[in-house]
């Protein structure tokens, strides 16, 4: 059994502890975390905004997107997108005469998450766009402000209220999935944590570390998300 001694030692920060490894980690997992929900957040405004449009083809193709994504399990996402999206693209290249192109996993993994993630943000911010009363939009209309103002003055401050709540949804599921990228090799909290435990034999000391710093990472973006929610409703009648 461990001794307190000793689990300091084996979660220092410095060799031949392993806290580094874990902090190192828990910092990639937050950063491919943050690119993915900003890649999400893109596709899924455009997605909404395309879906609510009067285009019936693009439509359908949204339609499709949102459904595929949110039927197939995220693990066999990330895999299949990873290893046949990177075999696709140098098959394309090596047509074109093109040498191959070697994938970064940090940028693979962050635009495969992204793309999942755009798929729920669609839904999201569709939902809240759909709940501004439909007079505020007319009057924008009457006003003759143009559609990029009519989006920047009225959609987009009415929207946030709504959709703040499941986008808060969104980043934690996001910082739990980001452990998923760890099956194409790329090492962030969940794999440094293995790599710690097998290295060390103390698996349970390690991953209690790492459930610590996931629930770190959870209160903390509660806490801001609540601050950002209260400045957005401001005027607004609270919320019981």
């Amino acid at each position: 059994m461990a001794t307190p001694d000793s689990i300091l030692e084996l979660l220092s920060p410095y060799p031949p502890g392993w806290g580094g490894t874990l902090l190192s980690g828990a910092a990639a997992t937050l950063a491919i975390s943050a690119g993915a929900y900003l890649i999400g957040i893109v596709i899924g405004m455009a997605g909404a905004l395309g879906k609510l449009s009067d285009n019936r083809a693009l439509g359908v193709v949204l339609n499709l997107y949102t459904t595929l994504i949110r039927s197939v399990p995220e693990l066999i996402l990330i895999v299949g997108l990873y290893y046949a999206g990177t075999d696709g693209l140098n098959r394309l290249l090596q047509m074109a005469g093109l040498p191959p192109l070697e994938v970064n996993g940090f940028v693979a993994a962050v635009a495969v998450l992204g793309f999942v993630q755009g798929a729920y943000m669609t839904e999201v911010l569709r939902g809240a766009i759909l709940a501004i009363p439909n007079g505020q939009i007319e009057a924008a209309k009457a006003f003759g402000m143009s559609p990029f103002l009519r989006f920047r003055r009225v959609v987009l401050p009415a929207l946030l209220p709504n959709a703040l709540p499941g986008l808060s949804n969104l980043w934690l599921s996001v910082t739990k999935d980001s452990a998923l990228v760890a099956v194409v090799g790329y090492q962030e909290l969940a794999l440094a944590t293995r790599l710690a435990g097998a290295s060390t034999k103390h698996y349970f000391l390690f991953f209690m570390a790492a459930a610590l710093i996931y629930l770190a990472i959870t209160l903390v973006s509660n806490f801001l998300f609540r601050l950002l929610e209260r400045r957005v409703r401001r005027g607004q009648p609270a919320l019981a």
